[in-house]
């Protein structure tokens, strides 16, 4: 196999950030569709989309797309597609996954049923057997409908891609790995700039930021399903990846990150997860209360995710909250904030209109994401010796 297309998924809202990480790559990007994104690379796409893209759910190797209003249909279009070109006769095969938008088959379970029949039958007919043992790789099949048009693929990822590894301590209700890095994506912030996360809870929007700035792979330190797909892709492809990883790795990048937190026990956890990250001498962690929220330096970035009623008993302290929030950032001498949050009055509060709104869904989860855009620092001036790319570089 050379040329592959793969499917990546990811937040509703978010598929420009993954569509510019997939180009960065150096990848042909053939459609972005509502929460996820088609693109086509050599073999090696497939290793090097699962090792560094932040904002991906999951990779997906597209096997075909089909339209189907009956289930005879979707037996006879599930069997016509070339099975034996992914799947060894040792293979096991199964439908881990099947969804339903908008049309006219919708039962997942049923649609299972019928896709792991169909290609039982396909390979029946090439491997000249009539018993599959199922004890080799594992190859995991997801297919899903919308508007009776399916996507068949096979999920190269395994576990989501959010699971960097490093998260082993969790708060009540902590953001995703994979949304935390697409909305710093969203922002101007480059690792020379300031950043702090109020609310840090078990530290992931620092934890991120700071991989970013080391230049950290998500999925260098992970193992994924698709390694043992000897017959696809070689292993070569997964060790080139991991060595890509490591060469781009900047451990001793100078940073300005820090996570605060009221609550020391996520203070703890958040020390624990960015050791695990091996990014915790990147990140300064300090159990202190919002109101405390202060610092010297002008231009700055405070990115976070704060309490929203979804997880607090009590949802009238919120406007405390975010009028303290508010107060907070009007005192931070030329800084933007950053905030996530599904309390539809945070502006009210917050006593500031934000200067952009974009809606994200952070699962079935409704919310915004609200940007207050402080000023530009001022241009640095180039030094002697200094090309000006170089110096153009620190001052976006």
């Amino acid at each position: 196999m050379s040329r592959v297309e793969l499917v990546a998924p990811c937040h509703f809202g978010l598929e420009a950030v993954l569509k510019k990480e997939i180009m960065d790559l150096g990848y042909e990007i053939v459609q972005v569709e509502d929460g996820r994104v088609t693109f086509r690379g050599e073999e090696d796409a497939v290793s090097r989309a699962n090792v560094f893209l932040r904002t991906a759910e999951r990779i997906l190797l597209k096997v075909g797309k089909i339209r189907a209003v009956t289930f005879e249909e979707l037996f006879d279009q599930i069997k016509m597609l070339p099975w034996e070109r992914y799947l060894p006769s040792d293979g096991k095969f199964w439908v881990t996954k099947a969804s339903s938008v908008k049309s006219r088959l919708f039962s997942p379970s049923d649609i299972q049923s019928i896709v792991k029949k169909a290609v039982v039958e396909r390979l029946k007919t090439v491997y000249h057997v009539e018993w599959f043992p199922e004890t080799g790789a594992e190859y995991p099949i997801r297919i899903s409908f919308m508007k009776d048009e399916a996507t068949v693929c096979l999920d190269t990822t395994g576990l989501s891609l959010h699971k960097r590894g490093y998260r082993t301590m969790v708060s009540k209700a902590p953001i995703k790995e994979t949304l935390a890095a697409a909305l710093i994506l969203l922002t101007p912030w480059k690792k020379d700039r300031i950043l702090v996360d109020p609310f840090c809870g078990s530290g992931t929007f620092p934890i991120e930021a700071a991989m970013m700035a080391a230049h950290m792979a998500p999925g260098m330190n992970r193992s994924f399903t698709a390694e043992s797909w000897t017959n696809i892709l070689s292993r070569k492809c997964w060790y080139q990846a991991v060595d890509e990883a490591n060469d781009l790795l900047d451990p001793d990048v100078k940073t300005d990150i820090q996570g605060y937190d009221i609550d020391p026990e996520m203070v703890k956890a958040a020390r624990q997860n960015a050791a695990a990250a091996g990014v915790d001498h990147l990140i300064h962690f300090q159990s202190r209360p919002l109101n405390a929220l202060s610092h010297p330096k002008k231009y700055g970035f405070l990115i976070s995710n704060p309490p929203y009623g979804e997880r607090l008993e009590e949802k009238e302290n919120l406007p405390e909250l975010y009028r303290e929030i508010g107060e907070r950032f009007a005192s931070l001498d030329s800084w933007s904030m950053y905030l996530i949050t599904g309390y539809e009055d945070a502006e009210k509060y917050i006593g500031r209109k934000a200067d952009k709104n974009r809606k994200i869904y952070n699962g079935m989860l409704k919310t915004y994401y609200y940007q207050f855009l402080g000023p530009k620092p001022p241009k640095k001036k180039q030094q002697p010796g200094e090309n000006r790319t170089e110096a153009e570089g620190q001052n976006r």
